[in-house]
């Protein structure tokens, strides 16, 4: 008599999903698919950890959490960052307690195990002889740092695409000179909401009449078309035509580049980068659009240069101004919760309450965050009822079934491994 091996429930929930519609309640409600997500996703992919600026000083740290995981960002005596995981080599005690600060050595505060700056065990007080220190320095991570944006994988082997995609993406981003900005505000903000929710909703600007704030001074019209804009967005569509002529001519007179680049779902590090014009004042996320910072980041000749977009998969995207820049990163904490981290990076000499004032500078995104995070929310709860069946998604949607589409694809590659 032949033995029918029991299915896998996560493998035939994963068969299961209809293209083109939104996914079925348990990738955002279940436990066993969270545990998935931090192992096939989180655990194996190129992840947004800091911006180098959270590191200006050697011994300056920040320490990152996914799941079981802890990372140690570190900037070394020679300016680099390192990444290490928060285990000590002892017993594994976690070292550092602390989300961020500043240390001499690295000393794990159970038995006082001290590590270099490289990782390298210095000191380990009555061991046996014959120990040998060299066999027990902290174990490290995948790091890279991007034209002042750090990111880590955990994986033993790394997606390799991250070396194809860094040249294509960092002049863009290198005129805004983000390794030498400092710092300005950090906020972060748990929503209550799987993290899958949280990405979705950043991907389309279907929802943006709820962001009052962020309509002020951003084109609220994002997938749609010439054909497709609807007639109440119509005036906003005349001005993005126009204030776009206008910006490419000054970009292209800058040596800027500007042009989209967009691989969201074909790759194992989707990113998208894109150049373009901000409404009213056309400099800044301010409610005139004007520029929150007087001293811009780097010598550009004029504040008015729009925004540049960036956004990676899985847990980041990113805001690039003349004056200042923005940097978002989500981390899932619990099927149903969900840490994003909000960064705003100034020139590193600019003076707050002579060049620019945190409170103007970060209200858009505050506001915008804290409505998000209610419709997120909103989402969940939702999505939790017993009559929730997945929904089709709408053409100014297709970055949201973009990213689905990669989420999907990279666990059928997990769980066929």
């Amino acid at each position: 008599m032949k033995v029918t091996a029991p299915a896998d429930p996560l493998i035939d929930l994963v068969a299961r999903r209809a293209p083109g519609y939104s996914l079925p309640a348990a990738f955002y409600t279940s436990a066993e698919v969270f545990d998935l997500d931090i192992k096939a996703i989180f655990g194996r992919h190129w992840l947004f950890a800091a911006a180098e600026a959270e590191l200006p000083e050697p011994g300056d740290y920040v320490t990152v959490t996914l799941g079981g995981y802890s990372v140690i960002l570190v900037r070394d005596d020679d300016h680099h960052v390192r990444a290490f995981h928060n285990v000590c080599r002892h017993r594994g005690a976690r070292v550092l307690t602390e989300d961020r600060g500043s240390v001499g050595n690295i000393v794990c505060g159970y038995h006082r195990w001290t590590y270099g700056m490289d990782g390298a065990l210095l000191h380990a007080e009555a061991q046996a002889p014959g120990f040998d220190p060299s066999c027990f320095g902290l174990r490290s991570v995948h790091v890279r740092a991007l034209a002042g944006l750090v990111f880590i994988c955990l994986a033993d082997e790394p997606p390799a695409d991250f070396d194809e995609i860094a040249p294509r993406v960092e002049p863009y981003l290198a005129p805004h000179r983000l390794a030498t900005a400092k710092v300005a505000a950090q906020v972060d903000l748990v929503e209550n909401a799987n993290w899958k929710l949280v990405l979705e909703n950043n991907r389309e600007c279907y929802h943006c009449s709820g962001h009052p704030e962020l309509s002020a001074c951003y084109f609220p019209i994002y997938g749609y078309t010439r054909e497709t804009v609807p007639p109440t967005l119509q005036p906003a569509w005349d001005r993005f035509v126009k204030a776009t002529e206008n910006a490419r001519a000054t970009y292209s007179a800058l040596r800027l580049p500007y042009e989209a680049i967009e691989e969201l779902d074909n790759r194992a590090t989707g990113f998208r980068i894109e150049r373009e014009p901000l409404d009213a004042a056309g400099e800044s996320y301010t409610l005139d659009g004007r520029a929150a910072c007087s001293r811009l980041l780097a010598d550009f000749p004029t504040p008015r240069l729009g925004r540049l977009a960036m956004h990676t998969q899985p847990n980041a995207w990113f805001h690039l101004l003349a004056d200042h820049a923005v940097t978002f990163s989500v981390i899932p904490l619990a099927p149903d919760r969900t840490l994003v981290r909000t960064t705003w990076l100034v020139h590193s000499d600019a003076v707050e309450g002579e060049d620019y004032d945190v409170e103007r500078l970060t209200k858009v995104w505050r506001a915008t965050n804290e409505q998000d995070a209610a419709l997120v929310a909103r989402a969940h709860k939702g999505i939790g009822s017993p009559a929730y069946v997945p929904g089709p998604y709408g053409p100014t949607e297709y970055q949201v079934e973009a990213f689905v589409n990669w989420y999907h694809k990279r666990l059928k590659v997990f769980l066929a491994q």
